[in-house]
């Protein structure tokens, strides 16, 4: 099987510019493909998963992989998918930021002589001039077109900024100067980027009068059309700091019985046959495959050790013979203790399994907590200094488990 074949084979192809020429490009490993991150925070997320391993599936069919930092595009604001502009970062943040994504790529990526490259888009676009920038390419692109692009229309209604507005310009530019300066001819990206991607392919075209081409991949969306890699309104993160082994872990052992399969075959490495007989499992044959999910992809992000005493804790919870030490766990703050203990509520909140003491309320009084494996009904509910220097585990619905010490 062709890597074209495998990926849509995958269920990973959403729309090509030229199928033909990409299956030709790609399978005979002639792409010098990149795929751009912004550095919007100090990690990537699940949500960055699809990307990073379709880089992986590529460089293995002897395709060369350039991760594109963001440092340049961060400072505008990629519009698409936002109902509001996003927060504006300092060079620093966006610096450091960048620092982190390097270090995690690199788990994924071969990086080094011949391989992949990993490049910022800091070192041109900081530079441009403006007039002249204007100039090279402003009559290249349509302001008609543009405004009916898929990533500016829902922003209409609400404002879009000038300064988003030219963000489509920004990404087709990078194209534009890793074509000329790396032979860069072709870009991947997310279905939200089809736009921006476009106006890439067509700015070569019409500066250089040369193809270059475009694939986006599938976005990775749960049976109810929700992005999947967030987890009680937080997004699930690959630094270990912010999304510890253990959680990453239970967030795949617990995706519905409806996406198991669909993930297993967009985001794993096994292969295709064994994942084509695991298509008629149900009942607790699924639950299997939960668990294959989540082990394989805590492999990836956090190493064979990590992924073991990940799936340990993760057994032992559900039979009962918990393992406290790999459970994800929160110190908390001294100047919470008021009258020899902290409300339970506020622990709740404070180890982030609630996003406020009334939704963490409206938890307990439903029944849906239970404390040291006794259910607590009482909002009011104290938990004890001497229970807390123990560790006291909190379990929030059927499959959430965290520890909270002093």
């Amino acid at each position: 099987m062709t890597i074209y074949d495998e990926l849509k084979a995958r269920g990973l192809i959403a729309q090509v510019t030229d199928e033909d020429e990409i299956k030709e490009v790609i399978n005979n490993g002639k792409a010098t493909f990149y795929i751009g991150f912004d550095c919007t925070a100090d990690s990537l997320t699940a949500g960055h998963f699809m990307a990073l391993t379709l880089m992986k599936r590529l460089q293995q069919a002897g395709n060369r992989p350039i991760a594109l930092i963001g440092g340049g595009t961060t400072m505008i604001g990629d519009p698409s998918g936002r109902t509001d502009m996003r927060k504006m970062l300092t060079k620093e943040d966006i610096d450091h930021n960048a620092e982190c994504f390097k270090r995690q790529m690199e788990r994924f990526i071969e990086f080094g002589e011949g391989k992949a490259l990993m490049l910022n888009n800091a070192d041109w676009l900081l530079d441009l001039n403006y007039i002249e920038l204007l100039r090279e390419v402003g009559p290249c692109f349509s302001v008609n077109n543009m405004l009916r692009a898929e990533c500016y229309k829902q922003r209409m209604e609400k404002g879009l900024s000038f300064l988003e507005f030219n963000y489509m310009i920004m990404q087709s530019y990078d194209f534009y100067y890793m074509f000329q300066h790396y032979g860069c001819n072709m870009q991947f990206g997310g279905d939200d980027q089809w736009s921006n991607m476009l106006g890439g392919t067509e700015l070569i075209r019409r500066k250089l009068g040369k193809d270059a081409y475009a694939m986006t991949i599938t976005l990775l969306t749960d049976s109810q059309g929700k992005k999947m890699g967030k987890t009680a309104g937080n997004a699930v993160w690959l630094d270990p700091n912010k999304t510890s082994p253990f959680e990453f872990y239970q967030y795949w052992r617990n995706v519905g019985d409806a996406d198991v399969l669909k993930c297993i075959r967009m985001l794993t490495f096994l292969p295709l046959e064994q994942i084509d007989e695991m298509d008629h499992w149900e009942g607790e044959q699924l639950n299997k495959a939960k668990e294959i999910l989540a082990y394989e992809l805590t492999k990836m992000v956090h190493g064979e050790e990590e992924a073991e005493k990940a799936q340990a804790t993760a057994r032992g919870l559900f039979s009962g013979a918990a393992d406290h030490e790999n459970m994800p766990s929160t110190k908390l703050d001294a100047e919470l203790v008021k009258d020899g203990g902290v409300g339970l509520l506020a622990a709740m909140v404070a180890a982030g399994l609630c996003g406020s003491n009334r939704e963490a309320r409206q938890l307990v009084q439903q029944g849906g907590v239970l404390v040291d494996g006794e259910k607590v009904t009482d909002p009011k509910a104290v938990l004890t200094v001497d229970a807390l220097n123990k560790g006291v585990v909190i379990k929030k619905g059927k499959k959430v488990y965290h520890k909270v010490v002093l």
